[in-house]
């Protein structure tokens, strides 16, 4: 049992099958973006070499900063992006769960984001700086509207909090998307992946143009690694989640597996598409869309299901 853990965590559906998903998927990003653009894009393996590279790269440090900060806040968010793969995984692919898993990612989902934030604001760069208030201001932006995505689902699901219960609920009832609160939730929620990967028109954290990179513009080498495969890891968790949630998960036989695949590129395409299709907003508009938009309209959506809509 404590093999097979193991092997879930590591491998599958946890750290490897997620990374490598996840840099292949970021791959598709950067190739269609560059399309867009008229350019002709990086090659498959781009994104790999790229990683190889920052391992074999030089860590700096910054000049009186506080260091365990700096060096640890990376890794956890890593570890809490891998271990929520592992959690989500192992529900879709194995019907396998704890008590209360959906609530758990929710609340590891935040770790990271609060890792950004201490991560950037250790580093004493105005740059970084900026872009940990802004991923502040994101944060308590669409937060609110992510949890009351969730709980549709939950409200749905006949309460339930476990994503085992969410995906066998929907295998005798149907995916909760078919309804109207459902239909709600997954096109407010597909909104929250872009601000939750900080992808356009919601990259504000990071803008290239403004601020440098922002929140990591004082990272290299192996720390650097660490962000960037949390970052094309939540390609693979957040989609997935959206799944699970609302398209009733993936079922383990040839067509189960093959209308899974179309699921989760469908979501990828519409992430894809809003960012390069959408300018970046400023922090004030990001700030009175979620909190005069969209979280009032996911409100709503919760009552609907509370009626049963």
């Amino acid at each position: 049992m404590i093999l097979n853990y193991i092997l879930y965590s590591l491998i599958f559906p946890g750290l490897l099958f997620t990374l490598v998903l996840g840099l292949v998927v970021g791959w598709v990003e950067r190739k269609v973006s560059a399309r867009v653009q008229f350019r002709v894009g990086p090659p498959f393996l781009q994104n790999f070499y790229d990683i190889f590279k920052l391992f074999g790269k030089e860590t700096i440090l910054i000049k009186n900063s506080p260091y365990v900060i700096f060096l640890l806040a990376p890794i956890i968010a890593f570890a809490t992006v891998a271990l929520s793969s592992t959690i989500l995984g192992t529900a879709t692919f194995f019907h396998s769960g704890i008590g209360g898993d959906l609530i758990l990612i929710i609340y590891l989902l935040v770790i990271y984001s609060v890792c950004v934030i201490l991560g950037a604001s250790s580093t004493g760069n105005i740059y970084s700086s900026t872009g940990a208030s802004r991923e502040i201001k994101l944060l308590l932006s669409d937060e609110l509207a992510f949890i009351l995505v969730a709980l549709i689902a939950i409200i749905k699901s006949g309460y339930q909090i476990n994503l085992t219960g969410i995906i066998s609920y929907q295998a005798s009832n149907g995916a909760i998307i078919g309804s109207l609160s459902g239909i709600i939730a997954f096109i407010i929620g597909i909104l929250v992946i872009q601000a939750k990967m900080t992808l356009q028109p919601f990259d504000i954290p990071e803008a290239e143009t403004e601020i440098v990179d922002g929140t990591f513009i004082e990272y290299s080498g192996p720390l650097l690694a660490f962000w960037k495969m949390a970052h094309y890891m939540m390609f693979v968790l957040l989609p997935m989640l959206l799944i699970v949630l609302f398209l009733g998960g993936i079922k383990l036989t040839v067509w189960g597996i093959i209308a899974g695949i179309l699921k989760y590129l469908v979501i990828v395409v519409i992430i894809i598409l809003i960012k390069n299709t959408n300018p970046r907003v400023r922090i004030d508009s990001a700030l009175n869309f979620f909190w005069k938009y969209a979280s009032p309209i996911a409100f709503v959506g919760v009552i609907l299901a509370i009626l049963g809509l």
